[in-house]
């Protein structure tokens, strides 16, 4: 008879989140805000600062297979320690490059610390210890991490107005030294055997068939197309934003308000989610979250310079991207196998990983002087609208096969 489940944590996932916060924060959304000044200090182009941010998606990528498999072997406490330690030294790194060869080692380091900090490990911990609440706990584990662009955005740009950019990042560097590093060596004790991760005995379901079998199944390869595609235009916008925004024609303020404010719009879609979902049927929900990204993005191109569309752009990109968050972290538990999740998660690091490289760079290298970002966008949505219906197929095969 298998172990228990054990019972579901409040306080642990509450640390994880702080933890989410300040990792997204400070690197990813980060970087944003520190683009222009650090071009303007080592005198790079726009696609050169991009490849720096396409080399640590890239790495943080390669890094996810191995990741999967320590997390899936009960060692989430050693890899989620250890990414926060590299986010410290990647993010002092950074505060002393001189070259663009140094700028480009900086990021290369700080992927492998997201690769061990970011969701991808924190979801494939809480599925393994609670098998019975993993859904749950990815909704409440992401209620801090979305709101780290509102958090970070503003406070980069006020680090970077009052202690440069240089020193900004060394005080970034203190609280993954200071606060996440000790949180995940604390909270993460006691990891449970791999067998807790299985479903539970009796729930009606047919023995798991094996990793390998899952990775050529249909659903598994359809799910892969949904997360390639969506991680991707969610991975090239952020470096962006600003840039993006202030070429449209907005103001200053308004092009560091609204990306600051679509953290604010992820929280609000995350708490709708938590508190309605029961009251919807999840499947449809599944389907009809990924919809909003392609409706923020259409909302975008039509801004031009007008306010209105670019805060309903905000609205529905905002609240999308945090539901699809939730999507993306349960899809392959729902819709493939919750014994294998942080391996098969894992398996899908690679491709994953090409495409979020490839994406902040090819945005960068459709921009025009003239055109700005317009080409990009309409290369996102066309992408955003291919996930859609992958995940609808995946969905729709693994309900028939399981009925």
């Amino acid at each position: 008879m298998p172990p228990a489940a054990p019972a579901y944590d409040r306080r642990l996932v509450a640390w994880l989140s702080v933890g989410q916060l300040i990792s997204w924060g400070s690197v990813f959304y980060g970087f944003g805000v520190l683009l222009e000044p650090v071009e303007q200090s080592l005198g790079l182009t726009r696609a050169e600062s991009s490849l720096a941010f396409s080399l640590a998606l890239l790495m943080e990528g390669v890094m996810a297979w191995p990741v999967g498999r320590w997390i899936d072997r009960g060692h989430e406490r050693a890899v989620m320690t250890g990414g926060s330690l590299l986010l410290a030294a990647g993010l002092l790194l950074h505060s002393v490059v001189a070259t663009r060869w140094g700028f480009y080692a900086a990021w290369t380091l700080l992927g492998c610390g997201l690769a061990g900090t970011l969701y991808n490990p924190a979801f494939a911990a809480v599925t393994r210890r609670f098998p019975l609440d993993f859904r749950r706990a990815i909704i409440t584990l992401t209620f801090l991490g979305g709101l780290a662009s509102t958090v970070f955005i503003p406070l980069v740009a006020w680090g970077i107005g009052h202690a440069g950019w240089r020193g900004t990042l060394v005080g970034l560097a203190a609280l993954h030294l200071a606060v996440c590093a000790p949180l995940h060596w604390h909270w993460l004790r006691g990891a449970p055997r791999a067998a807790l991760a299985a479903p539970a005995a009796g729930a009606g379901r047919a023995a798991d068939p094996g990793f390998r079998a899952h990775l050529r199944s249909a659903p598994f390869l359809l799910i892969g197309v949904f997360v390639v595609l969506m991680m991707a235009v969610t991975a090239a916008l952020p470096p962006h934003m600003v840039s993006l925004l202030r070429g449209a024609g907005l103001s200053e303020a308004w092009a560091i308000a609204m990306p600051a404010s679509i953290g604010a719009m992820q929280v609000l879609g995350r708490a709708l989610l938590y508190f309605f979902e029961h009251r919807f049927d999840l499947h449809l929900a599944n389907r009809l979250i990924p919809c909003l990204i392609p409706i923020g993005l259409a909302a975008l191109l039509a801004a031009g310079g007008h306010v209105g569309l670019a805060l309903l752009f905000v609205a529905f990109y905002g609240m999308g991207n945090g539901m699809l968050t939730i999507v993306k972290g349960t899809a392959i538990a729902q819709y493939v196998s919750r014994a294998h999740v942080a391996t098969l998660n894992g398996a899908l690091g690679l491709p994953t990983a090409v495409a979020r490289a490839l994406a902040p760079w090819l945005l960068g290298v459709l921009w025009q002087p003239q055109a700005g970002y317009t080409a990009g966008l309409w290369v996102l949505l066309a992408g955003s609208v291919v996930a859609v219906l992958a995940l609808a197929a995946a969905q729709r095969m693994s309900r028939q096969k399981a009925s």
